[in-house]
């Protein structure tokens, strides 16, 4: 199962009942648990981040979430996690590439004396799996109502931009080689010979076998166009735009405050003034921005070292818009694909199949 990273919950660790709502992945925690994390993580980890996972952990600490009447151990799970355990019936099982907001480290295949050492250390998932490795068999009651046969292996799962990227198949095999999904957020994922963390532009790196895989998700994207437009009018505009003319609106697509990469700052405003009276413009505009983002995103990844870019692939629903295409590909300066696989699920059936095969 693949899902965005640094969603999560808790729940009963004995029964997997959740004990409340889930922390959304771009919720930013309270100063206090972000000054928490960054007096016992180093420099510039991903886990400083005021949206990351341990963030939440520890606000739920803060809160006293993972004290319970009885005594019963409370775990945190992400929403990968919790789906997948409905299914094959273990608490505690997460995956590497899950875990790395939370704190887990890919190169070392293990938590940090500085994180193993906090009280709330007894909530983090105990199992960490490589993506794609068995965790368990489906249960016979999970078998029974999704009919599904009951010797079917439920394996570690992924987020949902790494599925983005492993849906592409061998055309993204190569360094240099990027995946944008452009769903209702923006997130990059370039194929890299190095790793590259660093948290005050929201930036880390997932193990994709020997290589790496650098990146990071904004807050821009698709959300921002349909909050003033409908599928229809979209189309409709789309038509109308030349590519050749850009606005030049210098927008920054925004729904809300707050943004996490390129830029990792939870108070930054959307800038979505002037408003054009002609839609079309102010479409043209918005499209242009969050191209600005995509290319800034990439830019980062190239003067922080990562290997330097080739082509990038697009997965998620901006694929489909050509117009959007041609000025990515100017802006990048690289050529554009549409992915030929665009569902993020296809990636983590690729994942499972691959891993099982070996």
């Amino acid at each position: 199962i693949d899902g965005t990273s640094s969603t999560a919950l808790l729940v009963d660790g004995a029964t997997g009942q959740p004990l409340g709502p889930p922390k959304m992945y771009d919720e930013a925690q309270p100063l206090a648990a972000v000054e928490a994390v960054a007096s016992i993580a180093p420099e510039g980890h991903t886990v400083r981040a005021a949206t990351s996972t341990l963030a939440k952990l520890a606000a739920w600490d803060q809160a006293g979430a993972l004290q319970t009447k009885d005594g019963s151990n409370v775990l945190l799970e992400h929403q990968a996690d919790w789906l997948a355990a409905l299914l094959h019936g273990r608490r505690g099982a997460t995956d590497w590439h899950n875990a790395l907001k939370l704190g887990f480290d890919p190169q070392s295949k293990a938590y940090p004396p500085w994180l193993l050492e906090q009280a709330y250390a007894d909530s983090l998932p105990v199992e960490v799996v490589q993506p794609g490795a068995p965790v368990g068999c489906i249960t016979a009651a999970a078998a029974a109502a999704m009919g599904l046969p009951d010797d079917c292996v439920i394996c570690g799962g992924t987020t949902d931009s790494i599925a983005a990227f492993l849906a592409v198949g061998v055309g993204a095999s190569t360094p240099g080689a990027a995946v944008t999904s452009l769903g209702s957020t923006l997130a990059v994922k370039l194929l890299s010979t190095c790793r590259i963390d660093d948290s005050r532009f929201g930036l880390y790196s997932h193990r994709l076998g020997d290589l790496w895989l650098v990146g990071g998700a904004s807050n821009s994207g698709g959300a921002v166009l349909r909050k003033f437009f409908t599928d229809a009018q979209l189309a409709e505009l789309t038509e109308r735009i030349d590519v050749s003319r850009p606005p030049q609106l210098g927008y920054y697509p925004l729904t809300k405050a707050g943004e996490r990469f390129p830029v990792a700052d939870p108070t930054l405003q959307p800038a979505l003034e002037p408003r054009p009276s002609d839609d079309a413009l102010f479409l043209h505009g918005l499209l242009e921005g969050v191209t600005a983002v995509e290319a800034r995103a990439y830019s980062l990844l190239a003067e922080l070292g990562a290997s330097p870019l080739t082509e990038v692939f697009t997965a998620g629903g901006g694929a489909k818009n050509v117009k959007w295409t041609q000025m990515r590909a100017a802006a990048l300066g690289v050529p554009v694909y549409a992915s030929p696989n665009a569902e993020a699920a296809y990636g983590a059936a690729l994942l499972c199949r691959d891993s099982l095969r070996r």
